[in-house]
């Protein structure tokens, strides 16, 4: 499987579309301008696609919140018809798909967490000359799909970068806490961690009942006072255990995977010691604008293989510089 990295050349792709308007007029080489000098017409002149977005978001998770937000940006600068839809149920989120494909999308871009369950149906977006682009769960298991790329991080790969900054800073005992079993990205994570640290304890949780994962993470840790570190998988979970913690009186720091405005600030006051972001402003932005890449172009972004857009440690030492960004719902 091809993976690439991709820094200063995904910035300059994402600008392709606006190139295309801002550096062409009727008149020549100018950019159209208002009264006041700035640019004007920041949509695409192409024609208007219809996209749909299918992920397995959970009721109450703000992640996808920020995904949908990119994702509606890319749709607005590209000219598209963006249609956005998800269900936890890894069934169910199939059954979307095919109703995607009985529409007559131009494009889907869909989550590969609930894998076993996408991959036939996926092939008939395919088979149907559909384009499917996979993102934020499950890289492998969309490039094997025939995915025309995947954009996200690779979750074992972040998992792997949380445990060496768990072990850089003195942790020995992890707790992962795991809010949806079953789901390859989540679990993925913590075996990156167990790689690092093989102590690590799996404690799996209700992410759609947060009254359960606080009492099931303040039974764990009432039983088991050796826990040094909780690694919550996600803002809400992570913040749940930030007063589990505070209320049981335990000794465990708390460390998280992605952010949200409440956990940058979390991170600034010094009651989580970092997260990983795997920025799901860019999944969203990154899916949309490949697709239409692919419709205007033939563009294949990321070569027919992966595009990174983490995982990024954020500490408290540099929270502080993303926390405007979170507070937008852009982190």
């Amino acid at each position: 499987m091809k993976k690439f990295r991709m820094t200063a050349g995904l910035a300059a792709l994402t600008l392709v579309p606006a190139l295309v308007l801002a550096g062409c007029s009727s008149s020549g080489g100018r950019a159209d301008t208002g009264s006041d000098g700035t640019s004007v017409g920041t949509t695409a002149d192409t024609p208007k696609i219809t996209i749909a977005m299918i992920t397995h978001a959970a009721a109450g998770d703000t992640f996808w919140d920020i995904v949908r937000k990119g994702a509606e940006a890319a749709a607005a600068k590209d000219n598209v018809n963006l249609v956005y839809s998800g269900d936890a149920d890894g069934g169910r989120q199939a059954q979307l798909v095919q109703q995607a494909i009985d529409q007559k999308v131009d494009g889907i871009a869909v989550t590969f967490a609930k894998a076993d369950a996408m991959k036939d149906v996926v092939q008939k977006a395919i088979d149907a000359g559909i384009p499917v682009v996979g993102f934020n769960g499950g890289q492998e298991e969309a490039l094997a799909a025939g995915a025309l790329t995947y954009i996200g991080q690779d979750d074992k790969a972040a998992g792997v970068e949380a445990g060496k900054q768990l072990v850089a800073e003195g942790f020995t005992r992890p707790i992962c806490m795991i809010q949806e079993q079953g789901h390859v990205g989540l679990e993925a994570r913590c075996a990156g961690i167990k790689e690092q640290i093989a102590e690590t304890e799996i404690l799996y949780v209700t992410g759609t009942d947060m009254s359960q994962v606080s009492s099931t993470l303040t039974a764990k840790l009432q039983a088991d006072t050796s826990a040094d570190v909780v690694m919550g998988l996600g803002a809400p979970f992570t913040l749940a255990a930030v007063d589990v913690v505070a209320q049981t009186g335990s000794k465990s720091k708390v460390g998280s995977f992605d952010m949200n405005a409440d956990l940058a600030q979390a991170i600034v006051d010094g009651k989580v010691i970092f997260t990983v972001d795997q920025q799901p402003y860019l999944q969203g932005y990154e899916s949309v604008d490949a697709l239409w890449l692919k419709h205007n172009g033939g563009f294949a972004l990321g070569g027919g293989g992966a595009v990174a857009t983490g995982p990024t440690i954020i500490t408290p030492d540099t929270a502080a510089a993303v926390l405007s960004g979170a507070k937008q719902g852009i982190r």
